[in-house]
């Protein structure tokens, strides 16, 4: 039977100690194209797509990794742009901007590292910043975090270059494809003109530059070049599925003031955040919707491994954060200004470190 989501059921996934351990979702994916198109994966230096091959011989590939759609995801908190005049999310988290060149701004919630960001170091944030992770790593409550910068927490965040304080993603996506076979594309770049023709350079060079890619005519467009057996997507045989967790337990280790109300609006984030649909546009020759034909499913899991199908929506994540940030209050919204000699000073601190063990070493 499928349970019905009320607040009161959100509720207990944040405060029940020996509740669910985490809300699940799997959600079958086609492009565009209709079943059986060429999708795109992303390129990675040195291995070109990320195609796994299991025991029994299916290739896996990684459509968009967990990292990536965290990226994705964290965005849909900003505030509201021309294109988007009214962004009701965008109330549900402080809104910080850094300014830096001319009149130009960063939004934090499109930092990498997020809080524990180069940027943010190098910012008007950074004793703030470095004071919400202390009070983290040393007393474990997560407050000024929350107030700070709470999509830190439902995304994850790792402070590697200063106090090394690490909290773990409580919201995870990735999207892969099963079963699929590598295709190969070629290409012929054709100059509009015979430039050798035209006396710009001799018919010699040109015979010499055609065909070669890494010749400086060919790279400046002035002679046929060849592109053969460049990567040509995937065609998936089995299901493209994105699969999204929600680490309860993790949850409900964060701790400090007004706990309950801290973790109740942290999971508000974290269901929006889940349940809010993407942009399926991931790259060029990689658009892809929902499948009609077979509905996402929410799951409870149970510490036994008992799931539960429950009816979670949008709307209702939504109402629900709406509610808890109102009661744990909404950081300020702010803009600060990025600074150049914090850079500078964040460099030579790493020199320093380096300098150290080096001295230690010899």
């Amino acid at each position: 039977m499928t349970e019905i989501v009320t607040a009161n059921v959100i509720d207990s996934w944040a405060d029940d100690l020996k509740g669910s351990v985490a809300i699940c979702c799997k959600q079958q994916l086609l492009p565009v194209e209709g079943e059986g198109g060429v999708i795109f994966p992303p390129t990675y230096v040195d291995i070109g797509y990320n195609i796994d091959t299991l025991s029994d011989g299916t290739k896996v590939a990684t459509i968009d990794s967990v990292g990536s759609q965290a990226n994705r995801m964290e965005p849909i908190f900003e505030a509201a742009t021309p294109r988007e005049p009214e962004n009701p999310l965008s109330k549900l988290v402080p809104q910080i901007d850094i300014a830096y060149g001319n009149e130009k701004t960063i939004s934090i919630l499109e930092t990498g590292h997020r809080l524990g960001d180069a940027v943010i170091r190098s910012s008007e944030l950074k004793d703030e910043a470095r004071a919400a992770f202390n009070l983290f790593l040393y007393k474990n409550d997560a407050s000024a975090l929350a107030k700070l910068a709470p999509t830190s927490l439902v995304f994850g965040v790792w402070d590697s270059r200063d106090t090394q304080a690490k909290l773990p993603r409580l919201v995870q996506s990735v999207i892969r494809a099963w079963d699929v076979d590598e295709l190969r594309r070629s290409a012929q770049y054709k100059p509009a003109l015979d430039y050798a023709v035209l006396e710009v350079f001799s018919e010699e060079d040109k015979q010499k530059a055609e065909g070669k890619p890494e010749s400086p005519l060919a790279q400046r467009g002035f002679v046929h070049v060849p592109a053969i057996g460049a990567h040509g997507g995937v065609v998936a045989r089995g299901p493209i599925e994105r699969i999204v967790t929600v680490n309860l337990v993790a949850l409900r280790k964060l701790d400090g003031e007004n706990a309950q109300d801290l973790k109740r609006y942290i999971l508000g984030l974290a269901l929006v955040a889940a349940t809010e649909p993407l942009d399926g546009f991931l790259r060029q020759g990689c658009l892809l919707v929902p499948d009609e034909k077979v509905p996402a499913n929410w799951v409870a899991v149970a510490r036994d491994g008992v799931r539960t199908p429950v009816e979670l929506s949008s709307a209702v994540a939504f109402d629900y954060a709406k509610a808890a940030a109102n009661r744990f209050g909404v950081g300020p919204d702010r803009r600060v200004v990025f600074k150049k000699e914090l850079a500078q000073t964040d460099l030579k601190e790493l020199d320093k470190k380096k300098g150290k063990k080096t001295k230690g070493a010899a």
